[in-house]
């Protein structure tokens, strides 16, 4: 009878345990992953390539290459 009765509280104290970590899991929601904006693309005048306008270097007149060396390869 004794060992009932200690086996009655573990299992009570397993149940509670595990009933205030289900509320806790439905409290917080996971964080979310703050999703960049997309970014413009734009067209390397040498060779074609889209890439972000980030990445892109300018050249003589307005022109956007996507390298260095195709914006002095397209200078020339």
């Amino acid at each position: 009878m004794k060992y009932l009765l200690v086996l009655a509280v573990v299992l009570l104290g397993i149940y509670f345990w595990r009933q205030a970590r289900r509320e806790e899991m439905q409290a917080k929601p996971p964080p979310r992953k703050a999703v960049p904006p997309p970014q413009a693309m734009v067209r390397c005048a040498h060779c074609g390539t889209h890439l972000p306008v980030a990445d892109a270097v300018s050249g003589a007149g307005g022109a956007l290459y996507c390298s260095d060396a195709h914006r002095k390869a397209d200078r020339t």
